[in-house]
């Protein structure tokens, strides 16, 4: 039993993840990371898959070896979190709402931007 809830919670977080490539205002990578957790658990084939994955194989490895998180991801989190920011201030009903959010997203940019960098392989 405990296997399959893994399974369905590294599912369900994965179909989340890709909603959230779609969607501005939805993370991404943090369901993807959660998948991949919840599939060690439950899930050998989809765990094999997510590392086998050419856009998530490598930052998956990269964040459970060294918490790193690359340059372009940063970038490109701060980057959407400062779109729903400005989306939020446009069409939140109260401006306390949007702040909320907006605070929640430069917190957690703050954070992101203290995280490692993957180490550099040696070249040939």
């Amino acid at each position: 039993m405990t296997r399959w809830l893994w399974a369905a919670l590294a599912w369900v977080s994965l179909v989340l993840g890709i909603i959230g490539a779609l969607l501005p205002v939805m993370p991404t990578v943090p369901f993807i990371l959660l998948s991949a957790f919840a599939a060690t658990r439950g899930s050998t084939r989809l765990r094999n898959w997510l590392l086998s994955h050419p856009k998530f194989g490598r930052a998956i490895m990269e964040w459970e070896r060294d918490g790193a998180v690359s340059r372009q991801a940063k970038w490109i989190a701060t980057i959407m979190m400062s779109f729903s920011s400005i989306s939020m201030l446009i069409f939140a009903p109260r401006l306390w709402m949007a702040g909320i959010g907006i605070g929640i997203m430069a917190t957690t940019a703050l954070w992101l931007w203290r995280r490692p960098e993957p180490r550099q392989s040696p070249q040939a």
